[in-house]
């Protein structure tokens, strides 16, 4: 699967679970479990429960993906 596959969405971080991972409530009810993406962890960007950020999601298993991008 290549970036261009994925499809992107909107959330809010409702829970951080072990190993850099969190609960993503993407709207209408749906949740996804997401892993922060590598660039990310590069860059050391801090994600905490509450922010808004942007996930991509795998249309084969749309209960996982990762996080790409937190809004300020």
């Amino acid at each position: 699967m290549g970036s261009d596959d994925a499809i992107e969405f909107d959330g809010v971080i409702k829970e951080v679970l072990s190993g850099g991972t969190f609960k993503v409530d993407v709207g209408e009810g749906h949740t996804v479990i997401a892993k922060l993406s590598g660039r990310m962890r590069r860059h050391r960007i801090r994600v905490v429960l509450g922010d808004r950020v942007k996930v991509e999601v795998s249309p084969y298993d749309p209960t996982r993906g990762r996080v790409t991008y937190r809004q300020r």
